[in-house]
């Protein structure tokens, strides 16, 4: 059977393709639909259907544009009540995609409108299952994320459902099925999930926790609750653009691929407000940067970080980047329905450098240097990387406040006291560093390299424990 994953690693999400006999569907696809256009023409087929599991929280779906471009009619599950065209499918229901066939299995408990597709092949054959957030490999999806923005239900009652699911829905389903999920590790939406992006119903069976044979529906929910931290903050306002609507991606893209001089840059982040947001390297960040600016690189979970770290999907930006990487930029941001960028530096950093305009540097030290003032002085040290990561082994002495809750504990960082900041390599210190330097911290250093490269030194850390989440 015809079905390629079409996997985007900054989001840990996975789109689906399936295709057959000039027909085509695409399965909870990202916000540029560019090539899932390309993808079907290459076959000569036309998109039929664009299915959508739930309503995502993590990102922006493309459902939108791909049914404009396109003409393929949108397919949610039972109980979703967008606010455009769609298809409100019944559990049961079969979809033909040329000699193909998709049965909606409906799967509450994640949202209660996730909904499995199963796929049968042209000879009748039970292919695969795509379980949108229902089912990972090695985990389950979260019954948190969106339940206060299309459910009244709590998160126990929502396990509850996802147990019922499992059980009464997915693990009746033939061990030879192929498990198609719709993320994997590096995702928000599961605690633990493999790295692996696909597996069999039957190996699933055997070695996901989730799945366990003799577990009772208290055990599960107990387990699936535990270890969960707080959702991102940007994940309620992603499910109402997904539900109510959005921006074509083209009105978003002209809107923010203004090019500015510098002076005209900075004559609209004065008269705008707008936040500048630099996309650069943490190293090259670090050698110079525009006052007040925000350095959230693009080499990393770059839509997560800016999605946990800028408040308001509405906020205007100001963006700074390598011209090379402008358009890819705007692109991701809107995957996480940031839509408002307003214009970028025209050349880039070099443009405000050779304009002879003020610029700020980061103060940084080296893993050795961090070890030889730990020896010598009572160090204060912040520790911004996960729970789960600080749980499993820290510096001994460090405080844990992780990047993503720095904005709610900022009165607990003095500024009155030097201090030391690192995370596991140097990415998200240096996100926390631009913020705090935007916020009149001028009194720290942080860390090149991060925990990493500390545990090269011999700093004292605690023992190592083995992480039972991810998040």
């Amino acid at each position: 059977m015809k079905v390629e994953q079409i996997y985007t690693g900054c989001l840990a999400h996975a789109a689906y393709y399936v295709e057959s006999n000039g027909e085509a569907a695409i399965f909870d696809p990202l916000r540029e639909v560019g090539p899932y256009l390309d993808r079907a023409k290459k076959d000569n087929a036309k998109i039929k259907y664009v299915f959508e599991t739930h309503f995502h929280a993590d990102f922006v779906s493309g459902h939108l544009d791909l049914q404009k471009k396109s003409g393929a009619t949108i397919v949610f599950g039972p109980t979703a009540k967008p606010s455009y065209e769609s298809k409100i499918a019944v559990d049961g229901e079969i979809f033909n995609i040329g000699n193909y066939q998709v049965k909606v299995i409906h799967t509450p408990g994640h949202t209660m409108e996730s909904t499995t597709y199963l796929l049968i092949d042209e000879s009748g054959k039970e292919h695969g299952i795509i379980t949108g957030d229902t089912l990972f490999i090695g985990d389950v999806g979260r019954p948190d994320l969106a339940q206060h923005v299309v459910s009244d239900l709590t998160e126990e009652k929502l396990a509850g459902n996802l147990f019922e699911s499992l059980r009464n829905k997915i693990m009746p389903l033939s061990d030879d099925l192929i498990v198609y999920p719709n993320h994997g590790a590096g995702s928000a939406c599961g605690k633990k999930m493999s790295s692996e992006t696909t597996d069999t119903l039957g190996n699933q069976k055997k070695t996901n926790y989730a799945l366990r044979a003799d577990m009772t529906k208290e055990e599960f929910i107990k387990e699936l609750l535990t270890g969960l931290t707080a959702p991102p903050s940007y994940f309620p306002s992603n499910v109402i653009m997904n539900i109510k609507g959005y921006d074509s991606l083209d009105t978003v893209m002209d809107r923010a691929q203004q090019p500015l001089s510098a002076d005209a840059f900075e004559a609209a982040a004065n008269e705008t407000g707008a936040l500048v947001l630099d996309v650069r390297h943490d190293t090259v960040f670090a050698q110079g940067f525009i006052p007040n600016s925000i350095n959230i690189g693009i080499d990393n979970n770059f839509a997560q970080w800016v999605g946990e770290m800028i408040v308001g999907v509405d906020t205007e930006i100001l963006l700074v980047a390598e011209p090379e990487r402008v358009e890819e930029t705007i692109t991701r941001l809107s995957r996480v329905g940031y839509d408002h960028c307003i214009g970028y530096l025209d050349g880039g950093f070099e443009t405000w450098k050779k304009s002879g305009k003020e610029f700020d540097t980061a103060e940084r030290v080296t893993s050795q240097e961090f070890a030889e003032a730990y020896k010598n002085e009572e160090l204060l040290v912040f520790d911004v990387r996960k729970k789960s990561e600080y749980d499993s082994e820290h510096v001994v002495g460090a405080i844990n406040i992780p990047l993503n809750q720095m904005n709610e504990h900022l009165s607990e960082i003095p500024k009155d006291k030097p201090f030391v900041i690192h995370c596991a390599g140097g990415y998200r210190s240096m996100v926390a560093s631009s913020m705090l330097k935007q916020r009149g911290w001028d009194n720290f250093t942080d860390v090149i390299g991060g925990f990493d490269a500390i545990k090269e030194t011999d700093v004292k850390r605690t023992d190592y424990v083995c992480p039972t989440t991810l998040l």
